[in-house]
């Protein structure tokens, strides 16, 4: 059966993905504004930002490693109703997720030149960068604690707080980016600092509005403070056991995107804006799949641990034909948009223009590979329990495929969009392995420990 009949299948993947989808788009609206903004500033500006950016890059994906261990322990354990475990690896996550934030702000204090080097060797480039790090890596731990709550929020299918969460984001980043980044009401014209001081106090905010609902308002979990002292031996090591492959995949990957954005910084600013503005649009499009991927994930680990493993595999082949024609509708108007989108840039160069058009057209072939293989191996593959299968693939492509092949094009004296092209190979080349490995079934594996007491909510 191609498409499941279980109608409240697709009930549940709206529900969910509809709220997820929306916050990425708001997500997306904060970052496009600031790109927006700081693009009237011209080429050094929006390039510098967007290294600078590079380290929040870095940080999502480990922050979203240990998120997405949160989100698919608890949803298993939601299946079978079992919230005191779930409190337990929260409070887990948490803790990890808050180290990992104050390790890298220490190191973005103490180093934000040299870091910012690593990328870019364009001097107003490295100063622009520098300028936006030092101010933005205050924004850190903030983060890490905001997204944290909202992966345990959606593991009891509680999505549309982190909806609401990026809308106060999204309010307070714009207005403070209007009135720090060119000077009103008094303040000063800072530039990239003001859109980093923006970043922060935004943060900020959405970490105090998460704190106060998962403690006052939520009645699924009802986190109290005491909850998030506790801990679990057990649990730990459930958590280190399945997490870290799920946080070794996302490191990987952020190497991978840290990496290309070193290779592609050796061309001239022009190509790095360029880059910024392909992945900006990029972004745009991957907020449905990425909302219809967390929501899938959602409702696998439910399924598998509640021990439905044929229905679950009915949701698989139906999934699997969504996210292919998502993806081919996706890469078209990808390409239809290309124009438009690059003349919101006004203050970017022609030969910047030219290069980003470039790009999009790469990205427009890529994308319907990212649609298939990204939501249905983290979807399925991952939350279903096979957890280090997609690392071991996201390694393999990463260090023997990805980055080689774009090193060698790089030294060979290629343009700069086959560069680009061969860092986005994989999004094709891993779809022959996901249609493959999600077909035999074999990572349908319920992590839950079966003498934990079933709590009732």
């Amino acid at each position: 059966m191609i498409f499941t009949r279980d109608k409240s299948f697709y009930r549940s993947l709206v529900a969910l993905a509809i709220p997820v989808a929306l916050q990425n788009l708001i997500t997306f609206a904060v970052t496009l504004a600031d790109n927006l903004m700081v693009g009237k500033l011209g080429d050094a500006a929006v390039s510098g930002v967007y290294m600078g950016g590079q380290i929040q890059t870095f940080l999502q994906m480990f922050s979203g490693g240990i998120e997405g261990a949160i989100l698919i322990l608890a949803a298993q354990y939601w299946g079978r109703r079992d919230t005191g475990s779930i409190k337990r690896i929260v409070s887990i996550g948490l803790h990890f997720s808050i180290v990992c934030g104050l390790v890298l702000t220490a190191v973005c204090i103490v180093f934000p030149r040299p870091i910012i080097s690593i990328f870019a060797s364009d001097p107003s480039v490295i100063e622009e960068g520098t300028n936006y790090l030092r101010t933005v890596c205050f924004s850190y731990v903030f983060f890490c604690v905001t997204q944290a709550l909202i992966a345990a929020m959606r593991s009891v299918e509680v999505a549309r707080i982190g909806m609401v969460v990026s809308a106060i984001s999204l309010v307070v980043n714009i207005c403070l980016n209007w009135v720090l980044i060119f000077g009103h009401f008094g303040f000063p014209a800072l530039g990239v600092t003001g859109a980093a001081l923006a970043t922060v106090f935004a943060r900020i905010t959405e970490t105090a509005v998460m704190v106060f609902y998962a403690a006052k308002v939520d009645k699924r979990l009802s986190l109290k403070f005491r909850d998030l002292l506790h801990s679990d031996r057990e649990l730990r090591k459930d958590f280190i056991r399945y997490g870290a492959p799920i946080i070794g995949g996302n490191v990987v990957w952020s190497v991978n995107m840290l990496a290309s954005s070193a290779i592609l910084g050796r061309f001239p600013a022009s190509v790095i804006t360029a880059t910024s503005v392909a992945n900006t649009l990029h972004s745009l499009a991957y907020v449905t799949m990425n909302g219809m991927s967390s929501a899938l994930g959602i409702i696998t680990g439910k399924t598998v641990g509640a021990g439905k493993y044929d229905r679950m595999r009915e949701y698989a082949y139906t999934t699997q034909i969504i996210f292919l024609v998502l993806g081919i509708v996706s890469g078209i108007a990808m390409f239809l948009v290309k124009g438009p989108f690059i003349g919101l840039y006004g203050g970017i160069t022609a030969e910047a223009a030219d290069y980003s058009r470039q790009f999009i057209t790469v990205l427009s072939v890529t994308f319907v590979g990212t649609c298939y293989q990204v939501p249905t191996l983290f979807g399925l593959v991952k939350s279903g329990g096979d957890v280090g299968f997609v690392f071991k693939n996201d390694t393999i492509f990463v260090f023997l495929v990805v980055l080689p092949s774009a090193i060698i094009a790089s030294y060979l004296g290629a343009p700069a969009w086959v560069v680009f092209a061969c860092l986005k190979c994989d999004q094709i080349l891993k779809c022959f392995v996901a249609v493959v490995k999600i077909n035999r079934f074999n990572w349908m594996k319920n992590l839950t420990r079966d003498n934990r007491i079933e709590q009732k909510v």
